[in-house]
């Protein structure tokens, strides 16, 4: 059986449409987008590396990553954006090899296979969020990085990410997040050297409701991104 959630497919794929729209529900997405980016390349140097994204959606941080000069491939279960993903590289110009499949699927058809794979925002929308990490770890190179991003499960990330950015500043569509799916730092690097992952940082991503900016710091009680290297 697929590590999908059919209800978080759907609820993605009718806003599809609306994924390059900087003025839409995907406006954080396109907000945080420069901050990743430049976080990876930092790390990678994501020019002629061959780059994984799994759970691209419609394609932002794919097509970032390869407008840096990497070689990349986006991956999703859902249709919709895969297919808005498609269409947005023939007004960017950009090229990115998008499929439909999951990541353990292509774990046993290409191990091993990326310098640099990359997960963002994803995990916190599957059933089993560990299942994805081991197949990270088993898709890029021996030395290679995987990159992640998700929601801490606390009670400041419940207020902000949920109460706060669903239903004051309306930041986001209601439902777009399940508290009880969050992942506790200790958790995702539990899973990671469990995959032969090493967790090399975790950092933090806040967001400024006066400068309505955000930023990547130490605060990693909300948003939080972890770079691990697989073991040689």
């Amino acid at each position: 059986m697929l590590n999908a959630d059919r209800a978080e497919l759907d609820k993605f794929g009718e806003l599809a449409h609306r994924w390059w729209d900087p003025n839409s529900e995907f406006k954080p997405l396109h907000d945080i987008n420069p901050l990743r980016l430049d976080w990876i390349d930092e790390h990678v140097g994501l020019a002629g590396k061959r780059v994984l994204d799994v759970g691209c959606g419609g394609g932002l941080l794919s097509e970032g990553m390869a407008a840096r000069g990497a070689q990349v491939t986006g991956i999703d279960l859902s249709e919709k954006p895969l297919g808005v993903a498609r269409l947005h590289l023939l007004e960017s110009g950009q090229q990115v090899d998008y499929r439909l499949t999951s990541a353990e699927q292509l774990a046993d058809e290409m191990p091993g296979s990326f310098d640099a794979v990359t997960c963002m925002e994803m995990l916190e929308h599957v059933p089993d969020p560990a299942s994805v990490v081991a197949a990270c770890a088993r898709l890029v190179k021996p030395g290679g990085q995987v990159f992640f991003s998700t929601l801490n499960r606390n009670p400041k990330a419940y207020l902000l990410a949920v109460i706060s950015a669903e239903y004051l500043l309306k930041l986001l569509p209601k439902g777009t997040h399940d508290y009880a799916k969050f992942i506790r730092p200790a958790e995702l690097a539990r899973w990671a050297k469990f995959a032969g992952l090493e967790p090399a940082e975790i950092i933090g991503m806040s967001y400024n409701p006066l400068s309505r900016r955000y930023s990547l710091g130490r605060d990693t009680a909300v948003n939080y991104l972890m770079r691990s290297r697989r073991s040689t």
